[in-house]
């Protein structure tokens, strides 16, 4: 995501295009524009419109448009020719993939007219979706799709990209499916004329030879049938960060979503995705107003779910294609990767929080003040919960997440505002949004270890907050929002302790028709830690493993009351007077006491600390980061 400046300006992504190569989609967001789409096998300087069926449009790269494929993203001029870029004051989507064998490759090729052509490609697997453009003139952008004709000699059918159009039977692919290594063609115009160019974008199918894991799956192109309900499943085994849908036995649009721009859990105020459409110039607003109703695609730990019960997305018995592209969730090395603190920005300037890593939750406040801590998440969109309350979630417009480096669409001039911010992560953090069924059950999480601090809260009723700590059977519980020791209570976890792949759920947490949020925490070595600590009166040193000592320090004692402590190193973890705030309290933070002293294999308590923290004999748990 990024703001148009009418100049020029880098986007940075962290993806080697110039190294490696691949291709650049980009479109307005608040403004009407082509769908524009750059590669590296083209080269800068030209551009084709997926909404459209002319063929290769060309610039000059060093005053206009697409500037330059570089190492860690791309860049753009001020001056817009044949595509809408960069104009000064609107806001742009850009999706960008890489080339890399077993997800993505681009080809050009030139046409002999002659059916049965054959074209290679450096995929390395099989492709399960084949997008091809003429380049040289017009004509429509031809879609193979594995799921096309019920995935029954899927070859011999064919989409368009720049049209509603159902399925057609034709010779585009010339019914021969594609290889490892080449696909096959036609004699049409579209796919082969003879002398004429073309680009064609592949990609691939649960090919697993790349990603964190030697079994990671990172796209799958699938098909699925509607059933005409809310919350229809489609299964994917992950979560999603990008989907393209498209019903294909009826004139309806190319959907696409992505998690940038509220593909967010059932239940938030803002329902409905933020779709765009490829074969559509329209803005995100004009789409709002005449597409959404209850059309919702929802990220789910396993898939993606569909909410609409009509005919875009889900009519019962109907057919539909997908692309569904993996959320990242890399091992981080350092803790700024998934942690941050930040106070607002001066101005008007977005986004309210610049974390310098993509939220996706945070508490704030103002530490100064008597006020509640707000808890916002990206999988709840533009909704606040509140941690020492049980009321259910509110609706807050300035929860922003179409940020890569923070989040908040605030624009007040007040530095006193503080963001702690977390960034979901494999062995450190997820999070999870259910709807409850009012069954005891399992719910999927990413974490990809078993969570050591599992924190619920019911988002649609008033309900205390429920917490599990490592350490813990199966039935104890802490309440956030409460200074109250360790409880017992059947029905919270369904007598269940958490796995590596699911936590339980009991009546409490489950509550049928309402919906709740889940926050996951675990030890990752030399980055986050999760432990407890026996209470001896005197300065105690709590050994987190870290080299810097912590930034972010959560304590709560468990074997009587005690308030729930935070301490950072942005107001102060020094040999001096620490300021603290409690979660369980809107009392303003208290910055005359020295019961925390930094150590740099994590922190200490001090023997000035109270009762909540260090009495002797007393048991605590923590969450530190360093």
């Amino acid at each position: 995501m990024y703001e148009g400046n009418g100049s020029t300006q880098t986007i940075t992504n962290g993806i080697d295009l110039d190294g490696e190569g691949g291709m650049v989609w980009i479109k307005q967001r608040n403004a009407v524009g082509s769908n524009a789409v750059f590669d590296t096998e083209r080269g800068v300087g030209n551009t084709i419109i997926t909404n459209a069926t002319g063929g290769n449009q060309t610039y000059n790269p060093s005053t206009q448009d697409f500037k330059s494929f570089n190492a860690d993203g791309f860049s753009l001029n001020g001056t817009e020719w044949t595509a809408n870029v960069n104009n000064s004051g609107t806001t742009f989507a850009s999706w960008t993939f890489r080339k890399q064998a077993g997800f993505f490759d681009v080809v050009t090729y030139t046409g002999d007219g002659i059916g049965g052509r054959t074209v290679s490609h450096n995929l390395g697997s099989v492709p399960a979706c084949i997008i091809v453009k003429r380049t040289n003139n017009t004509g429509s952008w031809i879609v193979y799709h594995s799921g096309l004709n019920g995935g029954s000699n899927p070859e011999h059918y064919s989409l368009s990209l720049e049209l509603n159009s159902a399925e057609v039977f034709d010779w585009s692919f010339y019914n021969t499916a594609p290889t490892s290594t080449e696909f096959t063609v036609g004699s049409t115009g579209n796919v082969n004329g003879s002398g004429d160019t073309y680009v064609a974008y592949l990609f691939a199918h649960d090919d697993q030879s790349f990603g964190d894991d030697s079994d990671e799956s990172i796209i799958k192109c699938g098909s699925y049938t509607g059933d005409g309900t809310s919350g229809h499943l489609i299964d994917v085994g992950f979560e999603p960060q990008w989907v393209l849908i498209k019903r294909t036995d009826s004139s309806t649009p190319w959907y696409l979503a992505d998690n940038m721009r509220n593909m967010s859990n059932k239940g938030a105020t803002n329902l409905s995705s933020n779709y765009l459409f490829p074969n559509e110039g329209w803005s995100e607003d004009y789409i709002r107003t005449n597409y959404q109703g209850t059309h919702h695609i929802e990220a789910k730990p396993t898939g993606f779910a569909i909410n609409p019960t009509e005919n875009d997305l889900n009519r019962n018995g109907n057919n539909y294609i997908y692309i569904a592209i993996r959320r990242p969730m890399k091992t981080p090395e350092s803790g700024t990767e998934v942690f941050s603190i930040s106070s607002t920005m001066s101005g008007t300037s977005q986004p309210a929080f610049d974390a310098g890593h993509l939220v996706d939750m945070a508490f704030q406040r103002r530490p100064a003040f008597t006020q509640t801590t707000h808890i916002a998440s990206r999988l709840i969109g533009t909704n606040n919960l509140y941690t020492d309350t049980t009321a259910a979630e509110v609706s807050q417009a300035e929860n922003v997440w179409d940020f890569m480096q923070g989040w908040g669409g605030w624009t007040v001039d007040n530095s006193d505002y503080r963001a702690w911010n977390f960034k979901r992560a494999t062995g450190c953090f997820d999070v999870v949004a259910y709807s409850g069924d009012g069954t005891a059950h399992a719910e999927t999480h990413n974490l990809g270890v078993v969570p050591e601090l599992l924190i619920v809260k019911n988002r649609s009723g008033v309900r205390n907050w429920f917490v599990w700590v490592n350490g813990f059977g199966s039935t104890d519980y802490l309440e956030l929002n409460l200074t109250s020791q360790k409880q017992t209570g059947a029905n919270i976890w369904n007598s269940t302790v958490p796995t590596d792949t699911q936590f339980s759920v009991g009546g409490v947490n489950n509550t049928s028709g309402n919906n709740f949020i889940a926050y996951l925490f675990a030890t990752l070595a030399g980055i986050s830690k999760v432990g407890s600590y026996t209470g001896t009166g005197s300065d105690l040193n709590v050994d987190c493993g870290f080299t810097s000592g912590a930034r972010f320090i959560l304590i709560k004692r468990t074997d009587s009351t005690g308030d729930w402590y935070v301490y950072d190193s942005a107001r102060g973890i020094v040999a001096g007077n620490d300021p603290y705030l409690l979660l369980n309290s809107t009392a303003v933070e208290v910055t005359s006491t020295d019961y925390i002293d930094p150590l740099s294999s994590g922190f200490t308590v001090t023997s000035s600390a109270p009762a909540g923290l260090n009495a002797s004999g007393g048991s605590y748990i923590f969450l530190a980061i360093s």
